[in-house]
């Protein structure tokens, strides 16, 4: 009888211990708090610019939440393409923050007239931007290495924007910013591939 009632505790008493434990992690706010963090809805294409609907709120464990995450991005444009519940984060948008990490670049966006070959570049290409004369001088290298960050569409209504060609954010040396800011006004840009 005196060694069932000890077998029968030795069981017993485990399982107790066992249930606190777990009621006691469960109940532990460390483990039980998440951080609200904005992703995307559903695929949303570069140059969206982000409704209310476009975006829900999820929630990640600490320490997972990704650097740079926006609260609220309603209104933003995204530079690049976003995968569905995929995080906003600042580089996700058109911004400074596109040349986080480059300290190297500015951010310009730079509009090329020839449509067609703006189409072929992608982002993260290294091109060389060259302006052409259109009075028949001398072509000129402005920019050498700049970095393709974003291709914002054209707006829905091309012809409503009244301005030929097409928008591209370049990240290019901080000496370079003038002359191809210029440039643009006063001659046709183009861009080569860098080696």
């Amino acid at each position: 009888m005196f060694h069932q009632s000890q077998s029968r505790r030795a069981r017993v008493l485990p399982a107790a211990v066992a249930a606190v434990i777990s009621v006691t992690l469960l109940a532990s706010p460390a483990l039980a708090t998440t951080v609200p963090v904005t992703v995307a809805a559903r695929d949303l294409g570069a140059g969206t610019v982000l409704r209310a609907g476009d975006v829900v709120t999820a929630r990640f464990a600490p320490g997972t939440v990704p650097s740079g995450h926006l609260r609220d991005p309603v209104g933003r444009q995204l530079a690049a393409p976003l995968r569905r519940g995929q995080p906003v984060t600042d580089t996700a948008v058109l911004g400074d923050a596109l040349v986080h990490g480059r300290p190297d670049l500015v951010a310009l966006p730079v509009r090329l007239p020839d449509t067609a070959m703006a189409e072929l570049l992608r982002v993260g290409d290294e091109v060389d931007v060259v302006a052409a004369d259109p009075q028949g001088g001398p072509a000129a290298t402005l920019a050498r290495g700049a970095v393709v960050l974003a291709l914002p569409p054209p707006p829905a209504d091309a012809a409503a924007d009244g301005l030929p060609g097409r928008l591209v954010v370049l990240g290019v040396a901080g000496r370079d910013v003038t002359a191809v800011s210029s440039a643009s006004v006063t001659h046709f840009l183009t861009v080569s591939w860098s080696h």
